[in-house]
Protein backbone atom coordinates (compact mmCIF):
# COMPACT_ATOMS: atom_id res chain seq x y z
CA UNK A 1 0.00 0.00 0.00
CA UNK A 2 0.80 3.42 -1.01
CA UNK A 3 1.33 5.74 2.20
CA UNK A 4 -0.21 9.08 1.96
CA UNK A 5 2.44 12.32 1.47
CA UNK A 6 1.53 15.65 2.84
CA UNK A 7 0.85 17.80 0.09
CA UNK A 8 0.08 20.83 1.48
CA UNK A 9 1.13 23.82 2.21
CA UNK A 10 2.70 23.18 -1.34
CA UNK A 11 6.47 23.52 -1.58
CA UNK A 12 9.12 23.24 -4.32
CA UNK A 13 10.83 20.11 -4.06
CA UNK A 14 14.39 21.62 -3.75
CA UNK A 15 13.20 22.74 -0.39
CA UNK A 16 14.25 20.99 2.62
CA UNK A 17 10.65 22.44 4.32
CA UNK A 18 8.38 19.32 3.57
CA UNK A 19 4.58 19.69 3.57
CA UNK A 20 2.88 19.35 7.03
CA UNK A 21 -0.89 18.42 5.86
CA UNK A 22 -2.94 16.20 3.62
CA UNK A 23 -5.33 18.27 2.29
CA UNK A 24 -7.97 16.30 0.29
CA UNK A 25 -11.42 17.66 0.11
CA UNK A 26 -12.86 15.44 -2.45
CA UNK A 27 -11.53 12.23 -0.76
CA UNK A 28 -11.50 12.84 2.89
CA UNK A 29 -14.80 15.35 3.73
CA UNK A 30 -18.36 13.87 3.24
CA UNK A 31 -20.20 14.41 -0.15
CA UNK A 32 -23.04 16.33 1.33
CA UNK A 33 -20.44 18.92 3.43
CA UNK A 34 -17.57 19.48 0.77
CA UNK A 35 -19.29 22.84 -1.10
CA UNK A 36 -19.10 24.23 2.29
CA UNK A 37 -15.66 23.04 3.25
CA UNK A 38 -14.38 23.89 0.43
CA UNK A 39 -15.90 28.08 0.43
CA UNK A 40 -14.33 27.85 3.63
CA UNK A 41 -10.56 26.89 2.48
CA UNK A 42 -11.37 30.41 0.05
CA UNK A 43 -12.42 32.22 2.49
CA UNK A 44 -9.32 31.81 4.15
CA UNK A 45 -6.96 32.17 1.02
CA UNK A 46 -9.10 35.43 1.06
CA UNK A 47 -8.17 36.71 4.30
CA UNK A 48 -4.37 35.54 3.37
CA UNK A 49 -4.62 37.44 0.17
CA UNK A 50 -6.04 40.41 2.19
CA UNK A 51 -3.53 40.38 4.27
CA UNK A 52 -0.60 40.99 1.32
CA UNK A 53 -2.55 43.59 0.35
CA UNK A 54 -2.45 45.51 3.56
CA UNK A 55 1.07 45.14 2.70
CA UNK A 56 0.94 47.16 0.11
CA UNK A 57 -1.27 49.84 1.28
CA UNK A 58 0.92 49.72 4.52
CA UNK A 59 3.46 51.23 1.88
CA UNK A 60 1.24 53.41 0.19
CA UNK A 61 0.28 55.00 3.65
CA UNK A 62 3.84 55.36 4.31
CA UNK A 63 4.72 56.60 1.25
CA UNK A 64 1.84 59.46 1.73
CA UNK A 65 3.45 60.82 4.79
CA UNK A 66 2.36 58.06 7.65
CA UNK A 67 4.57 56.31 10.12
CA UNK A 68 6.55 53.25 9.26
CA UNK A 69 5.38 51.01 12.68
CA UNK A 70 2.71 50.09 9.88
CA UNK A 71 4.43 48.81 7.58
CA UNK A 72 6.34 47.05 10.04
CA UNK A 73 3.24 45.58 11.93
CA UNK A 74 0.81 44.54 8.15
CA UNK A 75 4.20 42.22 7.61
CA UNK A 76 4.02 40.56 11.36
CA UNK A 77 0.44 40.31 10.60
CA UNK A 78 0.82 38.73 7.55
CA UNK A 79 3.65 36.14 8.51
CA UNK A 80 1.49 35.36 11.78
CA UNK A 81 -2.01 35.28 11.13
CA UNK A 82 -1.81 33.46 7.13
CA UNK A 83 -0.64 30.42 8.47
CA UNK A 84 -2.01 30.59 11.91
CA UNK A 85 -5.65 30.45 10.68
CA UNK A 86 -5.07 27.88 8.70
CA UNK A 87 -3.84 25.82 11.40
CA UNK A 88 -6.41 27.06 14.31
CA UNK A 89 -9.75 27.22 12.75
CA UNK A 90 -9.48 25.74 9.08
CA UNK A 91 -8.06 22.70 10.10
CA UNK A 92 -10.26 21.86 13.30
CA UNK A 93 -13.43 22.53 10.80
CA UNK A 94 -11.58 20.39 8.25
CA UNK A 95 -11.35 17.26 10.91
CA UNK A 96 -14.60 17.80 11.88
CA UNK A 97 -16.75 17.49 9.14
CA UNK A 98 -14.11 14.72 7.82
CA UNK A 99 -14.90 12.60 10.91
CA UNK A 100 -18.02 14.39 12.88
CA UNK A 101 -15.83 15.43 15.83
CA UNK A 102 -17.67 17.85 18.53
CA UNK A 103 -14.39 18.31 19.91
CA UNK A 104 -12.76 19.86 16.48
CA UNK A 105 -16.54 21.59 15.91
CA UNK A 106 -15.81 23.10 19.24
CA UNK A 107 -12.17 24.59 18.98
CA UNK A 108 -13.46 25.85 15.63
CA UNK A 109 -16.28 27.79 17.13
CA UNK A 110 -14.17 28.91 19.78
CA UNK A 111 -11.08 30.22 17.55
CA UNK A 112 -13.38 31.38 14.52
CA UNK A 113 -15.28 33.85 17.40
CA UNK A 114 -12.14 35.19 18.14
CA UNK A 115 -10.89 35.42 14.40
CA UNK A 116 -14.17 37.54 13.75
CA UNK A 117 -13.34 39.55 16.48
CA UNK A 118 -9.76 40.11 15.21
CA UNK A 119 -11.31 41.10 11.67
CA UNK A 120 -13.65 43.44 12.97
CA UNK A 121 -10.52 45.48 14.74
CA UNK A 122 -8.91 45.12 11.64
CA UNK A 123 -11.45 46.48 9.66
CA UNK A 124 -12.51 49.68 11.89
CA UNK A 125 -8.45 50.63 11.30
CA UNK A 126 -7.24 51.79 14.72
CA UNK A 127 -4.46 54.09 13.62
CA UNK A 128 -0.76 52.31 14.65
CA UNK A 129 -2.01 49.01 14.17
CA UNK A 130 -0.81 48.18 10.91
CA UNK A 131 -4.11 47.28 9.17
CA UNK A 132 -5.78 49.73 6.76
CA UNK A 133 -9.22 50.38 8.23
CA UNK A 134 -12.09 52.68 7.72
CA UNK A 135 -11.01 55.03 10.75
CA UNK A 136 -7.30 55.02 9.31
CA UNK A 137 -8.22 55.42 6.48
CA UNK A 138 -10.75 58.25 6.22
CA UNK A 139 -8.59 60.61 8.23
CA UNK A 140 -5.80 59.76 6.21
CA UNK A 141 -8.20 61.54 2.69
CA UNK A 142 -7.45 64.64 4.42
CA UNK A 143 -3.12 64.17 3.98
CA UNK A 144 -2.49 62.57 0.72
CA UNK A 145 -5.80 61.20 -1.35
CA UNK A 146 -4.08 58.63 -3.94
CA UNK A 147 -2.32 56.75 -0.68
CA UNK A 148 -6.01 57.19 0.81
CA UNK A 149 -7.51 55.56 -2.39
CA UNK A 150 -4.93 52.56 -2.14
CA UNK A 151 -5.65 51.92 1.14
CA UNK A 152 -9.32 51.64 1.12
CA UNK A 153 -9.02 48.90 -1.37
CA UNK A 154 -7.83 46.85 1.72
CA UNK A 155 -10.51 48.29 4.18
CA UNK A 156 -13.33 47.40 1.71
CA UNK A 157 -11.87 43.54 1.55
CA UNK A 158 -11.30 43.60 5.12
CA UNK A 159 -15.24 44.69 5.58
CA UNK A 160 -16.27 41.79 2.98
CA UNK A 161 -13.66 39.16 4.93
CA UNK A 162 -15.45 40.23 8.04
CA UNK A 163 -18.88 39.66 6.83
CA UNK A 164 -18.47 36.51 5.08
CA UNK A 165 -16.81 35.04 8.49
CA UNK A 166 -19.71 35.78 10.44
CA UNK A 167 -22.04 34.01 7.97
CA UNK A 168 -19.97 31.31 8.08
CA UNK A 169 -19.70 30.89 12.13
CA UNK A 170 -23.92 31.49 11.85
CA UNK A 171 -23.81 28.56 9.06
CA UNK A 172 -21.87 26.42 10.97
CA UNK A 173 -23.22 26.88 14.08
CA UNK A 174 -26.71 26.06 12.74
CA UNK A 175 -25.72 22.80 10.93
CA UNK A 176 -23.90 21.99 13.77
CA UNK A 177 -26.59 22.21 16.35
CA UNK A 178 -29.27 21.09 13.75
CA UNK A 179 -27.41 17.52 13.55
CA UNK A 180 -27.46 17.05 17.30
CA UNK A 181 -24.22 18.33 18.32
CA UNK A 182 -23.44 19.83 21.65
CA UNK A 183 -20.80 20.64 24.17
CA UNK A 184 -21.25 17.51 26.47
CA UNK A 185 -20.67 15.48 22.98
CA UNK A 186 -17.29 16.92 22.73
CA UNK A 187 -16.52 17.32 26.30
CA UNK A 188 -17.11 13.35 26.01
CA UNK A 189 -14.84 12.78 23.02
CA UNK A 190 -12.19 14.73 25.08
CA UNK A 191 -12.32 12.34 28.62
CA UNK A 192 -12.26 9.47 25.68
CA UNK A 193 -9.38 10.20 23.80
CA UNK A 194 -11.50 9.95 20.90
CA UNK A 195 -11.12 13.37 19.11
CA UNK A 196 -6.90 11.83 19.00
CA UNK A 197 -7.96 8.77 17.06
CA UNK A 198 -10.91 9.80 14.70
CA UNK A 199 -11.72 7.65 12.53
CA UNK A 200 -10.62 8.97 8.74
CA UNK A 201 -12.45 8.53 5.73
CA UNK A 202 -9.91 6.26 3.11
CA UNK A 203 -12.41 6.01 0.03
CA UNK A 204 -8.96 6.32 -2.35
CA UNK A 205 -6.81 3.53 -0.49
CA UNK A 206 -10.13 0.98 -0.01
CA UNK A 207 -9.41 -0.57 -3.51
CA UNK A 208 -5.16 -1.65 -2.58
CA UNK A 209 -6.62 -3.04 0.31
CA UNK A 210 -9.03 -5.18 -0.27
CA UNK A 211 -6.33 -6.05 -2.96
CA UNK A 212 -4.11 -6.95 -0.67
CA UNK A 213 -6.25 -9.04 1.16
CA UNK A 214 -5.03 -7.30 4.65
CA UNK A 215 -6.43 -5.49 7.51
CA UNK A 216 -8.45 -2.22 6.01
CA UNK A 217 -7.66 1.19 6.76
CA UNK A 218 -10.22 2.59 9.15
CA UNK A 219 -13.50 3.85 7.57
CA UNK A 220 -15.30 6.55 8.37
CA UNK A 221 -18.42 6.01 10.15
CA UNK A 222 -21.23 3.80 8.91
CA UNK A 223 -23.34 6.33 9.95
CA UNK A 224 -22.39 9.42 8.25
CA UNK A 225 -22.98 13.04 9.99
CA UNK A 226 -26.52 14.71 8.77
CA UNK A 227 -26.18 18.63 8.94
CA UNK A 228 -29.02 19.55 7.78
CA UNK A 229 -28.19 22.59 5.10
CA UNK A 230 -32.21 24.57 4.76
CA UNK A 231 -30.21 27.70 2.97
CA UNK A 232 -28.51 28.58 0.16
CA UNK A 233 -24.79 30.29 1.22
Amino acid sequence: MTERVNNFPPLPAILRIKPCFYHNIEEEIPAPHQQLVRKVYILWMLYSGTLCMNVISCIAWWAGGGGAINFGFSLLWLTLFSPCSYTCWFRPLYKAFRADSSFNFMAFFFIFFLQCVLALLQTIGIPGWGTCGWIATVMFFSYNTGSAIVMLITTLLLTVVTLLMALVLIKVHRMYRGGGGSLERAQEEWSTGLWKNAPVREAGFNTVAQAAQGPSLPQYPAAVPNYPDNSQW
